[in-house]
């Protein structure tokens, strides 16, 4: 495993983080789920991305990685850096989601409680709401550093504007933003042009999440959707109306350019993701343990020639494949 120091920090993450967005929960198979974290930390990925509205349904990935923890890895959790997010809808009521003090709160508390654990390592603002100031927001997150109940801080999705007030509330209170968490893969380009110089230059890390499109960018869909993939989910974030004939001929083409590689498709987008000098970490999101062992493979060859982004930027470029 590489790992790199996120920001103006002493924290290392390593180059590839595990998320438990999806597959960890009480409608997954636990055993499978097990192993997976087990391999990963094996494997040396210590740091393990997590959000209180993770499952389905929302709360069981905390369960279950909280299970895992203490049934496996309890002697090693101080080799693990264990975050968690709250801002997306959790429970009913107005109070069960958005970016207010009383959410943050109320969310971080129950995380812990779920996870098993009596502090985490980073806790996040996993939005902007649009409502709420973010004043209100940096100062929740300010207070649980204070209390103990994190040691770090960081701040997801949030836009330009935003991500810049954040900063310096954080860094006039010395608590300062140790991780920004955008969405970022070569079918979604906005927070490279929009987000990661500002984080870069306040000092913050940068960790992506969803660097595979949501399996887009792992040829899964070139012949079709198959009936156990996530777009043919109920649940799932990836649409069937998102698997466009333009995306699936652009992965075609990125997937000629992998092979000449000595990559798999996958493994080319995460190492493109990776070749961001700004880029801490990537979250990678797996469904079984020869997935997750064919991701952490990307890390053999990381570098691209001046003709290989070239060739990529062509496929790429087109609006139409952006989210």
């Amino acid at each position: 495993m590489i790992y790199k120091y996120s920001g103006n920090s002493g924290i290392q993450l390593p180059v590839l983080s595990l998320g438990l967005w999806h597959n960890f929960g009480n409608d997954d198979n636990f055993d499978v789920a097990r192993h997976m974290v087990l391999r990963a930390f094996d494997a040396g990925i210590c740091h393990f991305d997590l959000a209180n509205n993770y499952g389905p349904p929302p709360g069981s990935a905390e369960e279950n990685f909280g299970r895992i923890l203490r049934e496996d890895l309890a002697a090693h959790r101080d080799e693990m850096f264990i975050s968690s997010k709250a801002g997306h809808d959790m429970w009913a009521g107005v109070y069960g989601t958005g970016s207010s003090r009383k959410n943050i709160i109320a969310s971080c508390d129950q995380s812990l409680r779920r996870c098993g654990i009596d502090y985490f390592d980073i806790f996040y603002s996993h939005r902007y709401d649009g409502v709420t100031p973010v004043e209100e927001t940096m100062e929740a997150l300010i207070q649980l550093v204070r209390q103990g109940k994190a040691l770090y801080v960081g701040i997801s999705k949030y836009p330009p504007e935003q991500q810049a007030e954040a900063y310096r509330i954080l860094r006039e209170a010395h608590v300062p933003c140790l991780l920004s968490q955008y969405r970022h893969s070569l079918f979604d380009r906005k927070a490279q042009r929009n987000n990661f110089q500002t984080a870069v230059d306040n000092g913050s890390g940068i960790i992506c999440f969803s660097p595979l499109a949501q399996g887009l960018l792992t040829g899964k869909y070139n012949k079709g959707i198959p009936a156990d993939s996530r777009a043919a989910r109920s649940t799932g974030f990836l649409q069937p109306q998102q698997v466009t004939a333009e995306r699936v001929e652009a992965a075609r083409r990125l997937e000629a350019i992998a092979r000449q590689r000595g990559q798999s498709l996958a493994q080319m987008a995460l190492a493109w993701v990776l070749s961001d000098s700004r880029v801490t970490s990537c979250i990678i999101g797996t469904s079984s343990v020869a997935q997750l062992d064919n991701n952490l493979d990307a890390l053999t060859n990381c570098t691209f020639s001046s003709d290989e982004l070239a060739a990529i930027d062509r496929i790429v470029s087109d609006p139409v494949l952006s989210f």
